[in-house]
């Protein structure tokens, strides 16, 4: 395995093509330039479009441990970086006690290394570490935007101060990978320090090769219909369009009924894979699925 850096656009993008991951150009020159650069990367964009997966197969090719911290409302620096082991803290306490140490010796004593419980933005700069990781702090719009000023530390020198500890830093820095589905607009402080870029939902051509790559045993007259369909039905005004996540997922559903091309009972019974809301799934049943398939496949005709 390769595991030293990219050395071009097109290095990139072929080590991700290789593991499946099917960049468009714009993003492998943001994930080329991060990489080289050594800034973190903030992927913003629809859920299921892959942000999370450009994480996972950074890690997979540059063969480095991949450290994932999921926000969540509520989530502190407790949860994120690091607390004290209050429960062994106490311990040491009263055993001090009892062999008569001074308050100056267990309060040395108490924050110290062992007492230190390593959370995910602590473990990923900890010199300790023998290779760098990838630190994937995903979905950041789902935590408060409190939050968010927990991390320029580390976004900017790859460090944490602990007061009673002191200053942990990153030897070398870890490849850091931020994603949001724009629930809420994060704070410029935190993309400031970032390279941005946008993921959008892929085009059909891009959409048919990622198919092709994550499902091959696809018939290729399904998947082309699948590919149609879900790109017709982004056009519609729904609640959540479906991503490429959603794609891939509705066409291993469709292949475990042995379907080998698109029908309007298996679309409208198998909606619910493709789509999330109950009110998406009552627009798209019954007559706007068979008006989408009726005009696929009169187009269709027509290009023959």
């Amino acid at each position: 395995m390769n595991t030293a850096l990219p050395t071009s656009i097109d290095d990139t993008a072929a080590r991700l093509l290789a593991l499946d991951y099917v960049p468009e150009r714009a993003l492998a020159t943001t994930v080329f330039l991060a990489l080289r650069l050594q800034r973190p990367l903030f992927l913003e964009g629809e859920p299921g479009t892959g942000k999370t997966e450009i994480a996972k197969t950074l890690a997979a090719m540059l063969g480095r441990p991949l450290i994932r911290l999921q926000c969540h409302e509520g989530l502190d620096l407790a949860g994120a970086a690091y607390e004290w082991n209050y429960a062994r803290q106490m311990l040491e306490i009263r055993l001090g006690e009892a062999e008569g140490s001074t308050r100056g010796q267990l309060s040395q004593e108490l924050f110290s290394d062992r007492f230190l419980i390593r959370r995910a933005l602590l473990q990923a700069i900890d010199p300790a570490q023998p290779v760098p990781p990838v630190l994937l702090i995903d979905e950041l719009d789902r935590a408060d935007e409190p939050f968010e000023a927990f991390l320029l530390e580390v976004l900017s020198d790859f460090q944490i101060t602990i007061p009673e500890f002191g200053t942990v830093k990153a030897k070398e820095p870890p490849i850091v990978v931020l994603t949001s589905n724009r629930t809420r607009e994060i704070h410029d402080a935190v993309k400031r320090r970032c390279l941005y870029h946008w993921v959008g939902f892929p085009d059909a051509q891009r959409e048919a090769e990622i198919l092709s790559r994550r499902v091959p045993g696809a018939p290729q007259k399904l998947a082309a219909e699948i590919v149609d369909f879900v790109q017709r039905l982004r056009k519609i005004e729904l609640y959540k369009l479906p991503g490429i996540a959603e794609t891939i997922e509705w066409t291993r559903a469709l292949m475990e009924l042995d379907a080998l091309v698109l029908d309007p009972e298996t679309i409208n019974h198998t909606l619910g894979v493709l789509l999330k809301y109950q009110d998406d799934i009552a627009k798209v049943q019954g007559s706007e699925a068979t008006r989408l398939l009726e005009q696929m496949r009169h187009e269709s005709e027509a290009r023959v």
